[in-house]
């Protein structure tokens, strides 16, 4: 296949738009020529082929084309738009991490191509005294060139208590503004996929970075979705555990009795009640729960708590009668 783009990235063949952006900021950081003056040479070609990786496989048609006819298949048919001789698209590295990084004072040394005339040359580029203890994001802030995060977007996430219990997919469409490489403000939306682990609880924090909206000289904002259960009719959470009411006779209570339960993933449970039933009763039905996320296999107690429905009139029968039953 000659060129091995998910190699290049270090990110596996299945990866998505997160993963790649992610080994892409990571390796463009550590191989920007500027930031290697004693190296130059080879951060150059290495920050060019990261560069021409991600150019390639974060372009779906690119993509295509390459993991099947490989970097070959790029040259002999490129996609419509993107034509030109060795499969990588005019815009050159810098244009690439100026995308992500904002206006880039870098360049392939004083000389080379994309050399911003905003900052004067120093001789070592902005990661000029770049050392272990310093940071290299402070080197853009001083500059005024690192667009600033803003803070994540949160929304709520109603789930059922089923689907806390069994796990779901979710399909979320979202809209958003960002800016595209010129500037400009565009529309885009996207469906985002959240698997929804069975056991989540209220709280649990799904984040998709920079999926948030855009403004001028800022990244995307990330996008974090916060889990909220929505209140069932007949099953009540409490942490791992979940707990019913349940109302039964005097009768009942005293003499025992059978229940017969729905779980939330829809099975028959029969729960037999031996033991003499007083109000407030409460009877443990081991692992039968909600299921515990961080321990495959095992899931959190039922609760049964008891309500004694007393009778409102006996006749004078049965009152003697229970007297006697009961040594009264």
């Amino acid at each position: 296949m000659g060129v091995d783009y998910y190699h290049t990235l270090n990110v596996e063949r299945n990866a998505t738009e997160d993963d790649l952006k992610k080994a892409y900021r990571k390796l463009a950081m550590k191989w920007h020529p500027d930031k290697n003056p004693t190296n130059k040479k080879e951060a150059e070609a290495n920050f060019k082929q990261i560069s021409e990786a991600y150019d390639v496989l974060s372009d779906p048609q690119k993509r295509a084309i390459y993991d099947q006819h490989g970097e070959e298949g790029l040259k002999d048919r490129p996609p419509p738009g993107h034509e030109n001789t060795n499969g990588f698209n005019p815009r050159n590295a810098e244009d690439i991490f100026a995308e992500f990084f904002g206006s880039s004072p870098f360049g392939f040394g004083s000389s080379g191509p994309g050399r911003s005339k905003r900052f004067p040359s120093d001789g070592g580029g902005a990661f000029s005294g770049f050392n272990g203890s310093d940071n290299i994001f402070r080197t853009y802030s001083e500059r005024g060139n690192m667009p600033k995060k803003p803070p994540p977007v949160e929304t709520k996430l109603p789930c059922r208590l089923e689907e806390l219990y069994s796990g779901s997919t979710r399909k979320m469409k979202i809209s958003r503004t960002v800016m595209d490489a010129k500037g400009r403000s565009i529309p885009e939306t996207e469906i985002l996929t959240i698997e929804v682990k069975p056991g989540w609880k209220k709280g649990t924090k799904i984040t998709f970075p920079d999926k948030g909206n855009q403004q001028a000289n800022q990244l995307p904002a990330d996008l974090v979705f916060v889990i909220d259960e929505k209140p069932h009719e007949f099953f009540k959470r409490d942490g791992n555990d979940l707990i019913v009411s349940q109302r039964v006779s005097l009768a009942e209570a005293i003499g025992g009795t059978v229940l017969n339960l729905t779980t939330l993933d829809k099975r028959s449970l029969r729960v037999p009640v031996n033991e003499i039933v007083s109000p407030g009763y409460e009877l443990v039905v081991a692992n039968e729960g909600m299921p515990i996320t961080k321990e495959r296999g095992y899931k959190g107690d039922l609760r049964i708590i008891f309500e004694v429905k007393f009778p409102t009139r006996l006749t004078p029968e049965q009152r003697a009668g229970l007297k006697r039953a009961l040594g009264g």
